[in-house]
């Protein structure tokens, strides 16, 4: 085959797979998000005053969601990897769809304790199950454009969740005399339900099986990722097989680099509802639901509009340090400066700037691990980062709440988002200056590295 026309089935191959699978991958995604955000939405609408909860005891509600996460994410990948992504993600679906329907009927602190516990349980290992799903089906060169079409999902799922939400809320009483916030937690619990039937009969784990690939199409996918594969296996993960995902420095590294973002973004997801429910204390302004919900989205927009564009300029220099390092820096400066602003705009003006960095660094930052893992350590190794990601999602939640409530604001909580978005900063550029020849900073397109 020439060069013209190897290009041409390439090229022609990963539009399939962006069009065929991304979207779908991304609309699980969304509903995966929406699912375990929707507190947010509901406890400055009656959920908290209805169940009598303070804002530590949110927090912990909100934050208890990852320690079930946490327990079962790395068995959970393990056995995507054994039995196939098609048949794992659609029944982690319809599991945590069930248990997100009954939040509909909680009627007590420790019952939202246990099902946000149980959520967690249900949903372990969709997210870097979804991650590992679509590595295993692009080439590494083609992967940051790919994971940034997925993950445009997640603050689409803010711009669009926020007034979806308000707007379920706002049917109070309307279905079988459900509270609002009741109704909220019913309507976008069936979708998850729905989506993971469909997706055992969509999705097709390998391009071998794909039937909507061409002959030439399936073949260029499948010689590249196995040379890849290959090429993975002359290093030392082919001697250590799993082993490398729990002892290999750079996977710890990147874990505790996603720490940081992740401790960012839920203290965002959770509390910034809240927040902004906190203005017309702070500045005398009153917005009715709707408003607020449509607040809440402001920040999300902008950041998928510079996911995109981020991720597009890693794709075609390829990922370097500073592409997850300078986004992991802005964000630790404007997290606490959003606390000195003078009027709701300027608040959620320089909270906008927080929520785009770290939409930016995100897919950018997936690509690093399945540049030196595969098989079963890729499995294993991005479950971990996740979990270790996750970890954050629990102490985030739970430590805002609480230090809200030991300090009377906001203040200090924020300052300690940012001084994790620092840290992780600054071991994004430390593990870029240890690189070996195999570390897996390479660039995704030849000859470029990161630095």
């Amino acid at each position: 085959m020439s060069h013209a026309s190897n290009d041409a089935v390439a090229a022609s191959a990963i539009r399939k797979v962006a069009m065929r699978l991304v979207p779908f991958v991304a609309l699980m995604f969304f509903i995966n998000y929406l699912d375990r955000t929707a507190i947010s939405f509901a406890a400055p609408n009656g959920m908290n005053s209805d169940l009598a909860l303070s804002a530590a005891q949110f927090g912990f509600a909100s934050g208890i969601f990852f320690l079930g996460y946490i327990l079962l994410e790395v068995p959970s990948n393990m056995a995507l990897h054994r039995f196939g992504a098609r048949k794992w993600l659609a029944r982690i679906m319809v599991s945590w769809g069930v248990v997100a329907l009954l939040f509909t009927w909680v009627d007590s602190a420790e019952g939202l304790y246990a099902l946000r516990f149980a959520l967690g349980v249900a949903e372990a290992g969709f997210f870097p199950g979804a991650i590992l799903f679509l590595s295993l089906w692009v080439p590494s060169r083609y992967r940051s454009r790919i994971l940034a079409l997925f993950y445009l999902a997640q603050p689409l799922t803010t711009v669009i969740g926020a007034p979806l939400a308000a707007s379920l809320i706002q049917h109070d009483g309307v279905f079988f005399g459900l509270a609002g916030w009741r109704f909220m937690f019913f309507g976008v619990a069936i979708p998850a339900i729905v989506m993971g039937i469909v997706a055992w009969f969509y999705l097709v784990d390998r391009p071998a099986d794909a039937r909507w690939l061409s002959v030439e199409e399936k073949r260029w996918l499948t010689e590249e990722l196995a040379r890849e594969s290959r090429e993975k296996s002359g290093g030392d993960h082919g001697r250590h097989g799993l082993k490398i995902a729990f002892t290999n420095s750079r996977v710890w590294t990147l874990a505790l680099i996603y720490f940081g973002f992740i401790y960012g973004l839920y203290a965002l997801a959770f509390f910034l509802p809240t927040i902004i429910g906190g203005f017309e204390a702070q500045f005398g302004t009153r917005f009715d639901l709707m408003q607020k919900g449509l607040i809440t989205a402001i920040p999300y927009l902008p950041a998928a509009i510079v996911l995109y564009l981020w991720s597009r300029d890693a794709t075609r220099r390829g990922v370097r340090s500073w592409h997850v390092a300078l986004p992991a820096f802005t964000g630790a400066i404007s997290v606490p400066l959003a606390l000195y602003m003078d009027s709701p705009a300027a608040t959620v003006a320089v909270i906008t700037v927080t929520a785009c960095s770290i939409f930016a660094a995100l897919p950018n930052f997936w690509t690093l691990p399945t540049r030196f893992l595969d098989g079963a350590a890729a499995a294993a190794g991005v479950a971990l980062i996740n979990t270790v990601g996750n970890m954050a999602g629990f102490s985030s939640s739970y430590l805002t709440g609480a230090l809200h409530d030991l300090t009377g604001s906001y203040t200090v909580p924020m300052f300690v988002v940012g001084g994790f978005m620092l840290l992780s900063g600054i071991l994004m550029l430390a593990i870029s200056r240890v690189r070996r020849p195999d570390s897996g900073m390479r660039s995704s397109h030849a000859g470029a590295h990161a630095h």
